[in-house]
């Protein structure tokens, strides 16, 4: 069975290593990527670990992890963007992903929280 949050958050981070490796070698921009990289990847790596958790409140705890660490996300992205590293269409693509992912875990965890 698909899980469709999984599938987002795992296919967003792909993009973001390969947006970290042409900041790194194209850009020349070694902070800021380094800030995205890491939590770009570990929204899909906190969902998937809530899909295995035991126990509610681990599930609880790892969504809400995965929703500061999306947060982060775009702020870094917006910084890229703003600062000129990435282009308008990039972040318009991007950030378009990391809106829905943030709706989907703000939907999540409204649900989950109030159980």
């Amino acid at each position: 069975m698909a899980n469709i949050i999984e599938d987002k958050s795992f296919e967003f981070a792909v993009r973001i290593v390969n947006l970290y490796k042409f900041l790194n070698f194209e850009k020349k921009e070694y902070v800021i990527s380094k800030q995205l990289l890491r939590c770009g990847t570990s929204i899909g790596a906190n969902i998937a670990e809530a899909q295995r958790g035991q126990i509610t409140p681990d599930f609880n705890t790892k969504m809400n992890n995965a929703l500061k660490e999306a947060n982060e996300t775009q702020y870094w992205l917006r910084l890229l963007h703003r600062t000129e590293y990435i282009t308008n269409q990039e972040f318009s693509s991007l950030n378009k992903d990391i809106d829905e992912i943030i709706s989907i875990l703000v939907s999540i965890c409204k649900k989950t929280n109030t159980k």
